[in-house]
Formats: structure tokens, sequence, C-alpha cells
């Protein structure tokens, strides 16, 4: 086999038409031509149109019609065909790591997340946006993990079910706003949305990174209840505490220092991770936030099996914008020489 033959192969196996059955239609314009009588016989014409035998003598099959005409007819026709066969091109074979791993992200979106104790970089913060950058950032090193994401404040809801597109899990969580789900905070609802959703998923590894500032003063299931659930049902639950031990505020006789997070409900926090053989973490400024994500890489690691597929680009727009140009030609001879 000749050495140009050989390169060649590979890029015919790579174009495909997901219609090929189309090309049945090849002969339709000469039968339609051939076989259907005229609508209008000469003798009856309702309106008279000198310029459309021009036209119609370029059709396969018409008599009279140029052979340019005819040429650009059968192209017309070709390109028709060719698109509405569906080519497309396969592209080469690529790495998809799956890690096997389901993660919800459950983010506490109550009225006590708007406290400015948090700094990023040299400007001040609220507790929602400091959580917004680091798990952000968090989120787009999961390659591999299925995500979601629980917002909670008096109800907990899913904002985004379990997906491998991490940018529209991010994306989500940036939108997520301060009271839009109550002022309140129901942990034990948050914990119990993710087991029912993670329940029915047959996966070896199913993770819960539950962040809040609070304790449970809402919703209907309570927490330690929900965490011996999840841990019946092989969830592992990782609980975040965040918001600064230490403020001062001014006041009529000066500042006066106070605790911001005096309503954080830490030994409740250890108790839910450590029932499912998770582990609590305290996040008293950015830095330590950030720390806590990192440490979570290596405790969740991803291990990845190799999910090949090959994409796959459609291509049916060259030969109709071709078809439509040609046809523009058609017209456009057909307009002149009306106007001859």
């Amino acid at each position: 086999m000749p050495e140009s033959d050989a390169l060649s192969l590979p890029y015919l196996q790579q174009l495909q038409l997901l219609w090929p059955w189309m090309f049945l239609l090849l002969p339709l314009p000469w039968l339609v031509r051939r076989y259907m009588p005229e609508a209008h016989p000469a003798g009856h014409a309702a309106l008279r149109a000198p310029h459309l035998a021009g036209l119609l003598g370029a059709l396969p099959g018409a008599r009279g019609g140029s052979g340019g005409n005819m040429a650009l007819a059968i192209m017309v026709w070709l390109l028709l065909l060719t698109a509405a066969a569906r080519p497309q091109w396969v592209g080469e074979p690529v790495d998809l790591g799956v890690s096997g791993r389901d993660l919800m992200i459950a983010v506490d979106i109550s009225g006590s997340m708007k406290e400015v104790d948090f700094l990023l970089g040299d400007q001040a913060v609220t507790r929602l946006d400091a959580v917004k950058k680091v798990a952000g950032e968090f989120i787009e090193r999961r390659a591999g993990d299925r995500l979601g994401l629980i917002l909670f404040g008096d109800k907990a809801y899913v904002q985004t079910p379990l997906t491998f597109d991490r940018e529209t899990v991010n994306q989500l969580l940036q939108e997520a706003a301060i009271g839009l789900a109550g002022e309140k905070t129901a942990i034990g609802d948050a914990i119990g949305l993710a087991v029912k959703r993670l329940r029915a998923i047959d996966t070896p590894h199913r993770v819960l990174v539950l962040l809040t500032d609070g304790a449970n003063t809402a919703g209907e299931v309570q927490p330690e209840p929900a965490a011996a659930l999840a841990a019946q049902e092989g969830l592992t639950l990782y609980t975040i505490g965040i918001g600064a031990e230490e403020a001062y505020v001014p006041t009529l006789f000066g500042m006066r220092r106070v605790n911001p997070s005096a309503e954080l409900d830490e030994k409740m926090l250890r108790s839910l991770a450590e029932q499912t053989g998770g582990q609590f973490f305290r996040a008293r400024d950015s830095k330590e936030l950030e720390q806590i994500y990192h440490l979570l890489d290596r405790l969740e690691p991803q291990l990845k099996d190799n999910v090949r597929f090959r994409p796959i680009s459609a291509l049916f727009y060259w030969p109709l914008g071709l078809a439509l140009l040609f046809a523009s030609g058609l017209l456009i001879q057909a307009i002149r020489g009306r106007v001859a």
C-alpha cells in the first residue's frame, strides 16, 4: 500500500456519517420532476411567472436548463444530503480520570454568615465570601469526583445535584446569597438531605463536607439521628466550624472584646463527624479554612480510574453553508435572466 494511502486511513476512520441512509434520497428530485404532474398546466395558469421556467430548468432532470445551472443544482442537492447525513469528526481517544467518589458540599447561608470577621488579602469580607473563595478552589481541584452542592438555612435544598461539571457547581456556589434559605440553621436537615441523595447511588465512597458557623436552630431532623443514619449508609461526614473567636466592637466606653462565634456548637459538630468516621475542623480565619480544604484533599485523595472517550465535533454546517452559497448563485442567475 502506498505511504500516502496508509496515512489517510486514520483520517477516514475519524470522519463518520451518523445518518448515511439520507443518501437514499439522491434520486428524489429526478423522480419528482419525472412522475409528478404539473400543478397548473400552461393553459390554466392563474399567475404568469416567466422567470419560474428558468429557475426550474436548473433542477436535475429539467429540460432546457444550462449545463452550469444543472451542475450547481446537482451540487446543492448533494451538499444538502451530506449535511442531512450529519457528518462528524471523531477525535483521538482522551483519558478521563474518574475517582468513583461522590462528594456533597453543604454550605450554611443563614443570617449569621454575613458576619464580617474574615480577611481575603487586606480586605475584610463576610464568612460566606471567604467560603466561596476557598471552597471554590477546592471544587476546582476535585477532578474525577462527582460533586453536589447543598445550601441550608431554615431549610436545606439541593442547589446542584451530583455532577462531574465542577464549573457549574462552583458557579452556583458563587451565586449563593445570605438569607436565601432563611435566617436560622437546619444542620440536621442538610445531613438528612445528603443521605437521601447519596443513598440510591451505588458508589464505593460517599463524602459530605458540611460547613457552618452556628448550632442547629431549625429543621425537622435533629443532627444526631441524621449522623447515625449517615454512618449506617456508609457516608463519611467532615464538619467545619467557621468564625473568628475574637473581635472588637465600638461602645460608649471604647472598644469591647467579643466572641463572634459564641453560638458555634463545636461539641456537636465534632460528635457528628466522629460518628461517621470523619473529622471536625475549626477555621478561625481564611488561612485556616484554606489549610482545612488542603487537608481534605489528602484525607480524600483523588484515586482515579481512567475512562476513555472520543470527543465528537459536528461538521454538518460546512456542507450546509456551501449549499446555501451555491443556491444563492442559482437564485441570482434566475433574477438576472428575468431582468434581461
